[in-house]
């Protein structure tokens, strides 16, 4: 060590205490007849050393410099320490007797919880290759003994500065992912509703279709509309109209399953992803949906109202072309044959294919009459009375050989 500065601390006051607020150490020095003076302590060091007269010198010199200092006596400990009290930097001896420095460096940089403390390695050691080898396990800095105050000094405040740097650059990338998020969430979100908007139905779509045509699974797409949600935004103003939408898109969530996804599709309009669902399934749970707007009732004023809702319904059999956007395209021609029909109630897209199932699951047609022949009035029935046999006559038998050429025994 080198000539400490004794013009630090005055004379007869080598060791200061140290008391800790809010976290901060601090160093109370006092003059005699004055008051007490707190001065804040520079940072909390810990110092790994199994020699007890290089320690002691070592502490001396960064109190005089305005640091607190914990000392450990081996290893272990010192691991122990750094979980705990978590210093600003650590001091590690390289030559100790149960765990030399480069094992106790290595464990420091693989914990979680110490593997940011910045560690500067003291030892006798000077060869490059000791140099080298703490470097590379994860040492901050290595300084040869004996060594000078001013540049242990240097040395700390500047694996410090490099310490505080990357913890400021760790809290601005934390504050710009967190500004990210946000603004991803608000570009694929609707604010009103709180559902997705139509660009993130789409991209969802896209990929839901894609895993459709690969894996042969169904998928199912709902398009809603509120039937004559105009009149309630003329009667009853734009506040009302919102809120309509804002309670409609909560139903429709409460109705879903959590693989499902829901979105304003624009206006009144919501649009719904049924994953693994068939055309027929999705029917069942839009008819759940609609049962579940029946049920709500809105007070605007004095006046009582309640909502219903037109349903298209379309699956990924109906698509013929390959093309995502079909699917909503066939939604959207059951939506418009569903307002034309009535509206309250939900219409599934006939496809081509549906079609030809339908024709050959009819029964055969009946043949009718031609117009010359009048179609008879009953069943026709015939009487058919069984064959007479007669007898046949004895000249029709045909005579016997041996009575044709005559038997001369009987002449």
């Amino acid at each position: 060590m080198g000539n400490p500065r004794q013009n630090d601390t005055p004379a007869g006051e080598p060791h200061l205490p140290v008391v800790e607020v809010d976290g901060t150490a601090y160093r109370c020095r006092s003059a005699r007849g004055a008051p007490t003076e707190i001065r804040p302590m520079k940072a909390n060091l810990l110092l790994i050393d199994d020699s007890e007269a290089q320690s002691s010198q070592i502490i001396e010199s960064l109190e005089r410099l305005g640091y607190s200092v914990k000392r450990a006596s081996s290893g272990a400990e010192g691991l122990r320490l750094a979980r705990e009290s978590t210093p600003d930097l650590v001091l590690l001896d390289v030559v100790m007797p149960d765990i030399d420095g480069f094992a106790v460096c290595r464990w420091l940089k693989v914990n979680a919880d110490t593997r940011d403390i910045p560690v500067i390695m003291l030892t006798v050691r000077t060869a490059v290759a000791d140099r080298i080898a703490g470097l590379n396990i994860g040492a901050d800095d290595y300084l040869a003994k004996p060594f000078d105050d001013q540049e242990l000094e240097a040395r700390i405040f500047a694996a410090l500065r490099v310490k505080a740097a990357h913890s400021d650059l760790r809290t601005r990338n934390q504050q710009l992912e967190t500004m990210l998020h946000s603004v991803e969430a608000l570009a694929i979100t609707d604010s009103l509703t709180g559902l997705f908007n139509r660009r993130r139905f789409a991209d969802v779509l896209k990929r839901e279709f894609a895993v459709t045509r690969r894996y042969r699974n169904t998928l199912s797409c709902l398009l809603v509309d509120i039937d004559h949600f105009k009149q309630i935004n003329d009667r009853f103003g734009h506040d009302a109209g919102d809120q309509v939408l804002k309670e409609v898109a909560r139903r429709i969530v409460g109705s879903l399953r959590e693989v499902d996804l829901a979105a304003r599709y624009g206006g009144e309009e919501f649009a719904i992803l049924l994953p693994h669902t068939s055309k027929k399934d999705a029917k069942i749970v839009a008819e759940r949906l609609l049962g579940n707007l029946r049920k709500q009732q809105f007070t605007f004023g004095s006046e009582l109202v309640r909502i219903t809702a037109s349903v298209g319904c379309a699956g990924n059999t109906d698509v013929a072309s390959g093309q995502a956007e079909d699917l909503v395209k066939a939604a959207d021609l059951a939506l418009y044959e569903a307002k034309n029909g009535g509206r309250n109630t939900v219409v599934l897209y006939r496809s081509p294919a549906d079609d030809a199932v339908l024709a050959t699951s009819l029964p055969p047609p009946t043949i009718p009459f031609p117009g010359s022949i009048p179609a008879p009035s009953a069943p026709f029935i015939v009487n058919m009375s069984p064959p007479s046999i007669r007898a046949v006559p004895d000249s029709s038998v045909r005579p016997n050989p041996a009575d044709e050429n005559g038997d001369k025994s009987n002449r």
